[in-house]
């Protein structure tokens, strides 16, 4: 006999801000295999944020020379310290307070289980239980790909094989490592782990890292890592022996012919595959599409009736702050859809994916969003652009910065934002105002002048940026 529910949540990432207060007095169902929190929280962008953080100090400590600056001391790196403040005194306790927290509440059941759908909103549980409901949001998140190379088809953390859900807990670090993977997860660790002291190896398929970028940007980007650690280009991984010692041998295939590769420790970041296949969707009602996402509509409705999908498993975005925008469309949609939003005139809303962003938090790091300029050609849409150096500005002069650039892209008649690239100290960051712009419907000129900019500060390099764009000259305050 299966145990009925108003709503069924599977997935504690963002499916876990679902239970707004408008929600809260239904009977609700959550069910995670894991811990709470998803893989943001857990193993994904703060724990990896709170690494990139010391391994940048560590660079910059060597970059300071050109500053003038001499630490003549050698650097020395506590790894327990280091992955202790993460986990031990931040994630791991926010965590279990979350699980805590909804186990608290009345109107909420917590299955720790793993989920297969059986019928039409009816799961079945690895605990041997069946539960049912009204409605369903699926936001059971993504999973890290192996490669298809004996010894590199599973994650064996004891033989010291590796993905980013267990990388960051090791003991201690390895003398070596092979990083294979040339996408914004594998830089980023390349950065972490060859800046506190590990002889990094990238092995990577293609010719550049960061491959969907602005291609200047992927170009300066591969050439900088190249002066950091060993990067194999247009390389694989065709073999892996281990010896009686703990050594890893990889058989490399690339341009020059066959080599081996001796590390302790392999990371394999080739991508993540979302999990709407493990939880047998199909037998729900729920599509999938030729990537294994779930289809959806633009209100994140399913092809099941009252089943919603949100996140990495519906998504191929695969970023925390589209799935948190996701995740308030539902909540509102769910709301509305129960009859218990605040206003009874509410209607359902649909998800806005038109300028979605996102960072590379390597060094420098990376932002971006909309098109590249190679995209923007294939689509055969009419455009100008501007690329700005960081280091033609006041700020990026005092930096010394001899690599970063902004790149905008705009429609030549309106003068409306179509994407900007980012490469340079603070891009995250210095990204922002574009996005906002483009949101907003803001013209390049009106942000340019119709506003003041603090000189000399490093965001005069979106200001120039805009400002060099080659466009007719519409009125603004300014003029």
């Amino acid at each position: 006999m299966a145990t009925h529910h108003d709503l069924i949540i599977i997935g504690t990432g963002s499916g876990n801000s679902l239970i707004t207060p408008e929600l809260a007095g239904l009977d609700i169902a959550i069910v995670e295999e894991g811990k709470f929190g998803g893989t943001c929280l857990n193993v994904g962008c703060i724990p990896t944020k709170m690494l990139v953080l010391p391994a940048d100090r560590v660079i910059e400590s060597r970059e300071a020379q050109r500053l003038g600056v001499t630490i003549s001391r050698d650097v020395t790196v506590d790894w327990p310290a280091i992955r202790d403040r993460i986990f031990t005194g931040r994630i791991d306790e926010i965590a279990a307070g979350g699980e805590r927290f909804r186990r608290s509440q009345e109107f909420v059941t917590v299955y720790a289980a793993t989920a297969r759908f059986v019928g039409e909103r009816h799961l079945a549980l690895s605990t041997g239980e069946e539960i049912t409901a009204d409605r369903v949001v699926v936001a059971a998140g993504s999973r890290a790909d192996m490669l298809d190379v004996d010894g590199l088809d599973r994650v064996d953390p004891d033989r010291g094989v590796h993905t980013s859900d267990t990388v960051m807990r090791i003991n201690e670090l390895p003398r070596r490592m092979a990083i294979v993977g040339g996408g914004f997860v594998a830089c980023e660790f390349a950065h972490v782990f060859s800046a506190l002291g590990v002889e990094v190896t990238q092995v990577q398929r293609s010719s550049r890292l960061l491959r969907v970028e602005e291609a200047e940007i992927s170009r300066r980007y591969t050439e900088l890592a190249r002066g950091r650690h060993d990067l194999r280009l247009e390389t694989i991984v065709s073999s892996a022996t281990r010896s009686d010692g703990g050594t890893w041998t990889l058989g490399l295939k690339g341009l020059d012919g066959d080599t081996d590769l001796e590390v302790d420790a392999v990371l394999v970041a080739v991508g993540r595959t979302p999990n709407g296949a493990r939880l047998e969707v199909a037998a729900g009602g729920i599509e999938l599409d030729e990537r294994g996402v779930v289809v959806i509509d633009e209100q994140q409705r399913t092809t099941a009736d009252a089943v919603w999908a949100l996140g990495d498993v519906a998504n191929s975005w695969q970023l925390k702050h589209v799935a948190n925008h996701e995740a308030r469309i539902v909540a509102h949609n769910l709301a509305v859809d129960t009859g218990r939003h605040h206003d009874p005139a509410a209607k359902a809303v649909d998800a806005d994916h038109r300028f979605v962003p996102h960072a590379v938090f390597g060094h420098p790091q990376i932002a971006g969003f909309g098109p590249t300029s190679a995209e923007l050609d294939e689509a055969g849409t009419p455009y100008v652009s501007y690329t700005q150096s960081f280091g033609d500005t006041a700020y990026g002069w005092a930096l010394e910065d001899t690599t970063g650039i902004l790149v905008v892209h705009a429609d030549p008649d309106t003068g409306l934002l179509l994407a900007a690239h980012c490469l340079g100290p603070h891009a995250s960051t210095l990204i922002q105002p574009l996005i906002q712009a483009a949101s907003f419907g803001q013209s390049a000129r009106e942000v340019a002048r119709g506003q003041y900019w603090i000189h000399p500060a490093l965001a005069e390099v979106v200001e120039n940026a805009l400002l060099g764009l080659e466009l007719p000259r519409l009125t603004t305050t300014a003029d």
